[in-house]
């Protein structure tokens, strides 16, 4: 059980690691329309890398574009959340033609309609056998153990640092990386479609890297 946390654990890690190279960082450039048409072509191919980079590059857009509109945080952050993962599941009816930041703050606008047409009920978006297989097949990439990367590590700061994210973000990230739940498993949890979980899970990474990254400065 032990040996079982340790190694997850090492994994988790070493994604935090990845996230903190200098090539994540260029999100905050200028993209360019070349290499975001294919990114979006190698999302539609199914590429969990390309996830990511959209996700990342796009995230502040649709959560500014909602803050603006609700004027909360964690609203504008839900709405993010699932604005995302509507879009991975349709990513193959994008049509290069049109803007792709155009086409998610749409999709934005969309799902706060509803919110609001249902009293701020909580939307459980809806995916169908084959989204949920789909989602499935678009496993992490998991690289292999660094061990210099573990010994610098420290777990009882680790933990400390996970403890600054909100606690949704907490939860996904305990449930997969020290509990080893699947994807499926934490959907069945949280009672969220699959997408969902990995969107939040994605960003939930990203936060947590930022937060290592700041300390280590």
């Amino acid at each position: 059980m032990v040996i079982s946390i340790f190694r997850s654990l090492s994994n988790f890690l070493t994604i935090s690691y990845l996230y903190l190279q200098p090539h994540f960082k260029t999100e905050t450039l200028e993209i360019n329309p070349e290499q975001l048409l294919k990114k979006i072509m190698e999302a539609k191919n199914g590429s969990q890398s390309a996830f990511n980079y959209l996700l990342d590059r796009y995230w502040n857009d649709v959560y500014g574009f909602q803050l603006k509109k609700t004027r909360n945080e964690y609203e504008s952050e839900d709405i993010t959340i699932q604005t995302f993962s509507k879009a991975f599941n349709k990513i193959d009816t994008f049509d290069e033609n049109y803007s792709f930041t155009t086409w998610l703050i749409a999709i934005s606008k969309n799902i706060h309609i509803d919110q609001v047409r249902k009293k701020n009920a909580s939307i459980r978006s809806k995916t169908s056998v084959h989204d949920e297989e789909k989602v499935y097949e678009i496993v992490d990439e998991t690289p292999g153990i660094e061990d210099k990367l573990i010994k610098e590590q420290n777990l009882k700061q680790l933990l400390a640092d996970i403890k600054q994210l909100k606690p949704h973000y907490q939860e996904v990230i305990n449930l997969r990386f020290f509990q080893e739940k699947s994807y499926k498993e934490i959907a069945s949890i949280l009672n969220e479609p699959m997408n969902n979980v990995k969107v939040k899970l994605l960003r939930a990474k990203k936060l947590l890297a930022e937060i290592i990254e700041s300390r280590n400065v």
